[in-house]
């Protein structure tokens, strides 16, 4: 089991549990109580394969996250996934307890077939997902760009109506409004569109489009949202 402390907590606890559940266990030593149930999380956190993790936090030594979650005893679990606590409990549990706690993290069926038809990737396994969970993010957003690249651009755009707006499916809108184009291409056309931006609504939309394709950290397209502003502003 992985020690986590202040420094490390962000990329071993917030980041990792976007791609895998992680449990959190609060400790301190001199706490009894927590020496009878890390053995009981540590076994039960085996039985899943890799599909948790566990980690633990030494309180007395890390502030820090003492602090952020306002621990007032220990022992104190959290589990994580996509970043964001999803459960937790307070004090010493049992055996059956805790592997309940633990199962209730593990995917689904249905999540472990997604999941598979995701690394599969095509158009019929994207559209699969897509029967059973129609906004499913991910799946949406990989068909939207297949049907880009085939040149089905209203189809691209019209799926992407299922989802809510991000800086992903803003790219993919942009792509199936200008088509294929390399950097350089786009370069050249948002110097040539500088002019007419703040006259112009339609040139102005399409340069908002090329910036999209170029992406949000592209250090280009933060130079030409400078240059789009004091046109504007």
């Amino acid at each position: 089991m992985k020690s986590v402390t202040d420094e490390t907590f962000n990329n071993d606890v917030i980041i990792r549990s976007e791609t895998i559940p992680v449990i959190v266990d609060l400790w301190a030593p001199d706490c009894e109580p927590c020496k009878s149930l890390t053995p009981i999380l540590e076994a039960a956190v085996a039985k899943t394969s890799g599909t948790v993790e566990l980690v633990a936090v030494n309180i007395d030594e890390n502030p820090q996250i003492r602090q952020t979650f306002q621990v007032q005893s220990v022992p104190t679990v959290y589990a994580f996934k996509e970043g964001a606590v999803v459960n937790g409990f307070m004090g010493a549990q049992g055996e059956d307890a805790v592997q309940e706690f633990v199962n209730s993290l593990m995917p689904s069926e249905q999540e472990k077939i997604i999941d598979n038809l995701l690394a599969e990737g095509s158009e019929e396994s994207l559209s699969e997902i897509l029967l059973a969970v129609p906004d499913h993010v991910e799946a949406v957003t990989a068909l939207a760009s297949i049907f880009v690249d085939s040149d089905r651009a209203d189809e691209a755009l019209t799926l992407l109506k299922r989802i809510p707006e991000s800086s992903e499916t803003r790219r993919i809108e942009a792509l199936a409004r200008i088509g294929d184009i390399t950097e350089q291409e786009i370069i050249e056309r948002l110097e040539s569109l500088l002019d007419h931006v703040a006259e112009d609504d339609e040139a102005r939309q399409k340069f908002v489009d090329l910036l999209d394709v170029l992406g949000s950290e592209s250090e280009q397209a933060n130079i030409f949202r400078r240059k789009l502003a004091s046109k504007l502003f």
